[in-house]
């Protein structure tokens, strides 16, 4: 997926002009992000994210587009991302008893 530089927010993510584009172009769905409470695009956010490898600042400092999306859906870091995720999850395990 690329993108220009017009469509992402510099704050992380795409904005609203990023989303109203791949919306036309793929007949998307895409909305802006959730950042509070226990919401399920929150929670799937958080699961994706959880498991990107990468770092959270460049070389030069400034932080990664990762560390900008999620910052922006309210997490400080990859851990606490895991840590939402794993709490709010719901389990896909049958239950035995």
């Amino acid at each position: 997926m690329g993108y220009s530089k017009e469509h992402k927010s510099p704050s992380g993510g795409l904005n609203e002009k990023g989303r109203k584009y791949f919306n036309n172009k793929d007949g998307g769905n895409l909305k802006p992000p959730v950042k509070s409470g226990v919401n399920a695009r929150r929670v799937s956010f958080a699961a994706r994210f959880a498991g990107m490898d990468g770092p959270m600042k460049k070389p030069n400092g400034e932080p990664t587009r990762k560390a900008l999306a999620l910052k922006k859906w309210g997490f400080g870091s990859v851990e606490a991302a895991r840590n939402f995720a794993n709490k709010h999850k719901k389990s896909n395990k049958k239950s035995t008893a």
